[in-house]
């Protein structure tokens, strides 16, 4: 009887020298990479559908911790978590899809803790005033936002555009200009959408657009793309507005070199003129407004705020004239008659370099 007893404590002290053994490897596994920060950060990605075994995997192939299966069951059973880190790190874990920076001397539990708060590594992209869908797209492209033709697409889809309040075939002129903080993959109609209820928030801005109904709103915008493409300085732009309703009211053509631009750049595909030809005003085009009297069928650009508010609330004017009399400062002449415009005529165009 005291041999087995003997034998029995043997068993116990090596089981006990083994458990102890075991607990000293685990809670080294469980331990950080690092065990001093030395500021190092290592870009992590969660991408949607990811499991908790694949992301174990992904941080031990990057260095960020130790066992990939200690991972996963810290991360299934929450009082192991509990027992290697202490009962505040025993609350369960859900990896949440985003991009994260994990320092390698942070432990398993700090890290499930960033990979449980869904934050996300924010793009910042800013589209200046002026700018048509196909040059935003062609940013956010650029950006890693999401692909070009998916926005485009999105941008023209006439359903898309009427659940969104907008009363053309397209979304041109509601992508309002300003600066945004996106994530990369983002789908071109959540990036839409953000630009297009900017702009209606933005608008709050000008009580009288808010008072418009919806078709009057989108001949508004329509001339403030106009407006935009064609005004150099700020206090110009009313002036330049005025020109255009005195014209419209006299179903005079508003004979806009952005209008003729919008044609050769977005609807044929050439490169941004340094000067509108004689023969570009004569091309037959809805848009061309050297050849149709009237707004043309859309906006041209994506007009931001001070176009808008020219657009909106223009003074009265005797103009029916404008031309650039001073190219370096943008500065231009507004006269009443048609003799006074032709002395010096000259046509540029407003340039459409970021």
């Amino acid at each position: 009887m005291k041999k087995f007893l003997t034998v029995l404590l043997i068993l116990l002290l090596l089981l006990a020298g083994a458990f102890a053994a075991a607990v000293v490897t685990v809670k080294k596994l469980a331990s950080p990479v690092l065990t001093t920060d030395d500021g190092t950060k290592i870009r992590f990605e969660v991408p949607n559908g990811m499991s908790v075994s694949e992301a174990g995997k992904e941080l031990e192939a990057d260095g960020l911790i130790r066992n990939k299966k200690l991972f996963y069951y810290s991360a299934r059973y929450p009082k192991l978590k509990s027992f290697l880190y202490g009962k505040d790190s025993g609350t369960a874990f859900v990896l949440r899809s985003g991009i994260y920076y994990i320092s390698p001397s942070m432990n398993i539990a700090e890290i499930q803790n960033v990979l449980s708060s869904g934050q996300q590594e924010y793009i910042k992209v800013s589209l200046p005033e002026g700018l048509t869908i196909s040059k935003i797209a062609a940013e956010l492209e650029e950006q890693n936002i999401c692909a070009a033709s998916e926005f485009i697409a999105v941008c023209k889809n006439a359903d898309f555009a009427a659940a969104c309040g907008i009363s053309g075939e397209t979304c041109e002129g509601f992508l309002f200009p300003d600066t945004y903080f996106l994530t990369a993959g983002m789908s071109a109609e959540a990036v839409a959408k953000i630009m297009i209820d900017n702009f209606f928030a933005k608008i709050q801005e000008i009580p009288t657009l808010v008072a418009m109904n919806s078709a009057d709103l989108y001949n508004t915008v329509k001339l403030a793309s106009i407006v935009e493409r064609e005004y150099r300085v700020e206090d110009e732009a009313p002036l330049i507005a005025s020109v255009f309703k005195n014209r419209l009211r006299r179903n005079i053509g508003l004979y806009s070199c952005a209008t003729v631009e919008y044609i050769l750049t977005e609807i044929l595909g050439r490169p941004h003129p340094e000067r509108i030809l004689i023969e570009d005003t004569k091309i037959d085009n809805p848009y061309n407004t050297y050849v149709w009297a009237g707004l043309p069928p859309g906006p041209i650009s994506n007009p931001g705020l001070v176009a808008l508010r020219a657009s909106a609330d223009t003074p009265k004017t005797n103009y029916y004239f404008f031309q650039i009399v001073d190219p370096a400062a943008g500065r231009h002449v507004f006269t009443t008659s048609f003799e006074e415009h032709i002395e010096s005529h000259s046509l540029y165009t407003k340039s459409n370099k970021k």
